[in-house]
């Protein structure tokens, strides 16, 4: 830790922020960490620790930041970096996250919602950068199962004996949408990582964060992450309007779409329900169980769609509902 401590300084100091004082700031479920720097004169940074031996690597997150940017989105402006080390410093965006503003000013959330839906709009008429790798049918329906792996086990005690017909058709379900991996999704596009910047024109005023997972992936994707948010509600009125405005704006086929949409939603709201299962199961982090029964309801409403079908039955068989009983069945099992 002290060797680390020093190296951040080091870092700091070569990057000419040696006078500036240092904050934490709020983290996420990753082994990043996150300084803000500040100067005398106000002006401020953000400081990026992302070491390699805890499994982080900050290079994917730069590859991305530049594409976004070079499209004249927000993404942070790379101030300085040693990739090596797992340090960046990043132009600091503020602390505006939409989700807090909506907080306190709920009569502002149309148009947050719109400028978000219209970033996507912009962000999908360009390719993908170079050497993206694709979330592929195989590997969604694999993330998917982490709710049998997880939850289930959780909630249960049992391993599913159904894991591998669910993954199965899972697949098979996700494999019939068109245009699967046309455009760049950031996966993780939701309230807590959108910052609104009022002081800039257009898509511009909204801030991105937390983009380093990004792939090739459907249209729909980063639509389902923002709209069916587990961290807080999104009207279903909302809800409806911005995937008609999505539509309107990209000419895509209404019914094509939102049954991607729903397949899409389905396949991140189970793989939602086993990473927050195992973050509190696994790491001790309690935080995530409270959100999961949102998470349900959004997996309830995408399994109503007809495209669905096939797995429909499998996953209401197979996942007990999130009652007050279960979730304290899986409060009684975290290891930690």
């Amino acid at each position: 830790m002290a060797d680390r401590a020093a190296q951040i300084a080091a870092f700091i100091a070569s990057s000419g922020w040696a006078d500036a004082e240092a904050r934490p700031l709020a983290g996420d479920a990753s082994n990043r960490r996150y300084l803000r720097l500040i100067r005398p004169d106000g002006t401020r940074a953000v400081l990026m620790d992302a070491p390699a031996e805890r499994g982080e690597d900050v290079r994917p997150f730069l590859h991305i930041a530049r594409h976004l940017s070079g499209l004249g989105l927000s993404a942070p402006a790379i101030l300085a970096e040693d990739t090596g080390a797992g340090l960046l410093l990043l132009e600091d965006l503020g602390d505006a996250l939409f989700a807090r503003l909506v907080e306190r000013a709920p009569e502002i959330e149309p148009t947050l919602y719109e400028a978000a839906t219209d970033l996507l709009v912009a962000l999908h008429r360009h390719p993908p950068p170079e050497g993206l790798a694709t979330y592929t049918p195989a590997l969604m329906a694999d993330l998917a199962c982490l709710a049998l792996e997880w939850y289930r086990r959780g909630a249960t005690g049992d391993d599913s004996p159904e894991r591998d017909r669910f993954r199965a058709r899972m697949e098979a379900v996700l494999n019939t949408l068109p245009d699967a991996d046309t455009v760049l999704i950031q996966r993780d596009y939701h309230a807590e990582n959108l910052l609104w910047l009022a002081g800039r024109d257009g898509i511009a005023r909204v801030g991105l964060l937390d983009f380093q997972d990004a792939m090739r992936g459907h249209p729909a994707y980063d639509l389902v992450s923002v709209l069916q948010d587990a961290r807080r509600d999104v009207s279903p009125a909302l809800e409806k309007t911005m995937i008609a405005r999505y539509i309107a704006a990209t000419g895509q086929d209404a019914d094509r779409f939102t049954a991607a949409y729903a397949c899409l939603g389905a396949q991140r709201n189970l793989r939602i329900l086993g990473v927050f299962a195992r973050l509190w199961l696994r790491d001790g982090k309690a935080q995530y169980l409270r959100l999961i029964p949102r998470v349900w309801a959004h997996l309830v409403a995408d399994l109503r769609h007809p495209a669905l079908a096939p797995v429909a039955a499998l996953v209401t068989s197979e996942l007990p509902a999130p009652t007050p009983e279960i979730l304290a069945r899986l409060k009684s099992r975290c290891a930690a």
